[in-house]
């Protein structure tokens, strides 16, 4: 790659605003838009995603949506081979770039590069899993607690793949996950930036969490879920993920819907708390609070710069 451009990245969590304000920036900017979700790169996983509509995919450009098969891994180490390639493409066409997302681990590789940590071990691995299978996952991630309180904490108690991941890396190494993540935290920059991490009050948060997950269940996501079935993704690592997993439940009987309503909002939340605790620990992360005027502000005025 070539001398990397400037990016402004727009990171947050859940439903505090993200899309609509990226948007907002990119046309004044004249820029286009590079996703940091990881559910979001998944094809066919749309209205749990919270994707951009088709009417804001058509008001500014957007990269890393919906590019993977949702039946097939995809790494942190891929998304960023992805992002630089839509970055080198966009800059390369003389427009600006607006990164924009909540996985703070995508975000974290594509600023300051990929973790070094050890290849997977597939004998240790299976092992885990069949752990995990013997006692149940909240079993193995309290295993992880013990040693590795930070991971524990920014890991759900049902995320199999990263909780796995966590304690492979403390076996391994002899050193817990979080403590590697960081040391990486102070890596050069792989891109000039400008961090801004939206932040919304707590109580306006999970108001706009709740008002979200209710519209997604009474606008489309079991009748999504359902479809996703028939396509063979039911045991797809994003039907997994906060929203689908709930919606799962209730379309196979398992749960009710008031009851998949309040399990998912109640995730939610917790994952909301955790994408805060991520941003925190981002050096020159700038946190802004709604209606998020400095970011909209113009270069003069403390706003993206423009060139």
């Amino acid at each position: 790659m070539s001398a990397r451009p400037p990016l402004v990245v727009i990171a947050g969590p859940t439903a505090s605003g993200k899309t609509s304000a990226a948007i907002r920036v990119a046309r004044r900017l004249g820029a286009e838009i590079v996703g940091a979700d990881s559910q979001q790169v998944y094809r066919h996983f749309d209205i749990g995603t919270a994707k951009p509509s088709t009417a804001e995919l058509a008001e500014v450009p957007h990269h890393l949506v919906s590019v993977a098969d949702p039946a097939q891994p995809f790494s942190a180490g891929r998304y960023q081979e992805l992002a630089d390639a839509a970055i080198e493409d966009v800059s390369g066409r003389g427009r600006r770039v607006v990164v924009v997302g909540g996985t703070g681990l995508y975000l974290r590789v594509l600023l300051h590069g990929v973790v070094n940590a050890p290849p997977a071990d597939p004998a240790l691995r299976a092992a885990l899993v069949a752990e995990a299978e013997a006692k149940g996952r909240p079993a193995l991630h309290a295993r992880l607690a013990q040693f590795d309180p930070p991971s524990a904490a920014a890991i759900e108690p049902t995320d199999l793949v990263r909780i796995v991941r966590a304690l492979e890396i403390h076996a391994l190494t002899g050193t817990p996950a979080s403590e590697q993540r960081g040391r990486h935290g102070f890596a050069e920059d792989r891109y000039p930036f400008r961090l801004w991490v939206l932040s919304p009050p707590r109580e306006t948060l999970y108001a706009a969490i709740q008002a979200r997950t209710g519209h997604m269940f009474s606008h489309g996501l079991l009748e999504e879920v359902r479809a996703l079935v028939a396509r063979g993704l039911r045991d797809a690592s994003p039907m997994r993920s906060v929203g689908y997993a709930e919606a799962l439940e209730h379309v196979e009987g398992r749960l009710k819907l008031d009851e998949a309503v309040a399990r998912a909002a109640q995730r939610t939340r917790h994952y909301a708390k955790r994408q805060l605790t991520w941003f925190r620990k981002e050096r020159e992360a700038r946190f802004i609070a709604p209606p998020y005027d400095e970011l909209f502000a113009s270069p003069g005025q403390g706003g993206p710069e423009t060139r």
